[in-house]
């Protein structure tokens, strides 16, 4: 099982604090450390946000949100083996020639060691306040990711969609790894088993427990079989927040479930000493 840390960028003080964070995960055994993204918080909203029973984010306006790719890439200069990912970019909201350039950029200057989570949103506050429509943002994700996908080919791009007119160009650096970036779709709601068939490398499954995973995970080999894939090409990725121990963590591994990201939220009062806790209990017998 691999572990990783979520998020590294939200609630921080200062860059060091960050690095610092990312450092100490990767000394004591981390796999990875993952950023959570929204460019503004609102004073008040409408939309629900589908993961927490209030409908509401755990963060406050005047929460610290650093950009999760200009975290990471402050990560990545000071790390040499933890991966890095986000979870999640919300790309639908995104300007995707943009995001394709920062994504392959920040897997070029960190040796290959980038994972896009990519997301569709749910706050409609924030679509209309970049000025991205909120309706048909499934759609404007699944092109988008194809999209991204040819600008990170080295080849001629051409695409043409309902979203984008692009043709006639290349986008160096190319992503260091082969076939690009990964990309791990997040979510639970919609097409999301058939956007992981067709398009996700991986799947960030937004549950803690592991007969949630289990029940979400089911439906995702006949989705795979739709389009002639094998199911076992998507790497599942879980949010666990440390209950069951190393019992919990052997139910996750028997489900499929191959990466278990733990909130700092979950650490404890002092995330650092949590984090070598985790270490010395579960990372190091798994």
């Amino acid at each position: 099982m691999k572990f990783g840390l979520i998020p590294v960028n939200v609630g921080v003080q200062s860059v060091e604090q960050s690095i610092g964070l990312a450092q100490l995960a990767e000394s004591v055994g981390f796999e990875s450390a993952w950023t959570f993204e929204h460019v503004m918080v609102p004073e008040d909203y409408a939309s629900r946000y589908p993961y927490s029973a209030d409908g509401k984010m755990g963060a406050s306006p005047e929460t610290n949100f650093v950009d999760p790719l200009i975290a990471l890439a402050a990560i990545a200069t000071q790390t040499k083996t933890l991966r890095l990912g986000t979870g999640v970019i919300i790309v639908s909201q995104a300007n995707p020639l943009l995001l394709a350039k920062q994504a392959a950029s920040l897997d070029f200057i960190s040796g290959g060691r980038f994972m896009l989570g990519a997301g569709i949103g749910w706050l409609r506050e924030e679509f209309d306040a970049m000025g991205v429509p909120f309706e048909r943002r499934g759609a404007r994700f699944d092109d988008y990711i194809v999209a991204m996908r040819k600008a990170w080919s080295g080849e001629l791009v051409e695409h043409h969609s309902d979203f984008i007119q692009w043709s006639g160009f290349k986008s160096y650096p190319l992503p260091l790894q082969d076939g690009g970036v990964p990309i791990i779709m997040g979510g639970s709601k919609g097409k999301i088993y058939e956007r992981i068939a067709k398009h996700g490398d991986g799947w960030f499954l937004p549950v803690d427990s592991a007969a949630a995973a289990v029940s979400l995970i089911e439906p995702l080999a006949a989705a795979c079989e739709a389009v002639n894939r094998d199911p076992a090409t998507v790497e599942l990725t879980s949010m666990w927040t440390g209950d069951g121990g190393l019992d919990e963590v052997q139910a996750f591994a028997a489900a499929g479930v191959e990466r278990l990201i733990v909130p700092l939220f979950a650490l404890g009062r002092d995330p650092v000493a949590g984090i070598g806790k985790l270490a010395e209990d579960i990372i190091n017998k798994s």
